[in-house]
């Protein structure tokens, strides 16, 4: 018994080593929250630019993954389905959107709210032009990968800015418009840029909309919209 005990006492210092080793080896939580956010993001800015060249249907977790520089096996493990990847772009975009929309505040001065807002609309169609026009071209073909949960969602957002523009109203702070088809107008004018980039360069006469471009369209959306709405000075 009394050479068994060493023994035993010797494979537990070797155990207790190899496991400290691989402890050091082994990134740490923060580490792995990074590499994981990274790996996360690099799939899909890849899956962006194949949904947006193929659509839905002639993407693939390959074209993806290959894009990424990532094996395909790293793609279904953070995602699990191409499918899983395309309704978390859809769920980005409706985040984004969102938060413009909290620009548009009753305690607000509806003037510098509605001009934030399109601010606001621009800079994301600038910053994420693919994103949108995936986007776009999910509508086009009937939206068939937003659940009713998405479309709810849309709607009861706007429903509740279109409270804000009618108390605005109510306040005589501004002239009386149809929220809902200013809210239409809006998003038409600030994410065409985007959506039909061809058809916008061509009228700009340009090979690509230059960030003046946006500026410029800023301050023309902004201008009509507000005279519109009884907001201009």
């Amino acid at each position: 018994m009394d050479s068994i005990a060493p023994l035993r006492d010797i494979r537990r210092s070797r155990h207790g080593e190899v496991m400290a080793r691989r402890s050091r080896d082994r990134p740490a939580d923060g580490a792995n929250t990074r590499i994981s956010a990274r790996n996360r993001k690099t799939i899909l800015d890849a899956a962006i630019r194949v949904f947006t060249e193929k659509g839905y249907d002639g993407a693939s977790i390959a074209e993806i993954a290959a894009l990424s520089g990532l094996p395909k096996a790293n793609v279904y493990y953070y995602f699990g389905s191409k499918q899983a990847i395309y309704r978390t772009l859809i769920a980005d975009v409706l985040s984004e959107w969102d938060k413009a929309l909290t620009l548009l505040r009753e305690e607000r001065d509806p003037a510098e709210a509605l001009a934030d807002y399109i601010r606001a609309k621009l800079d994301f169609t600038r910053r994420h032009a693919a994103e949108s026009r995936m986007f776009a071209n999910e509508a086009v073909h009937g939206g068939r990968f937003m659940s009713r949960g998405d479309r709810a969602h849309i709607r009861a957002a706007t429903l509740s800015r279109v409270k804000v523009l009618e108390a605005w109203m109510e306040a005589g702070k501004m002239d009386r418009v149809e929220p809902i088809h200013l809210f239409i107008m809006l998003w038409a004018s600030t994410q065409y840029y985007a959506d039909f980039d061809i058809l916008a360069r061509s009228g700009l006469g340009s090979g690509r909309i230059t960030a003046a471009d946006y500026d410029r369209a800023a301050e023309t959306i902004t201008r009509i919209i507000l005279k519109g709405c009884g907001l201009a000075g």
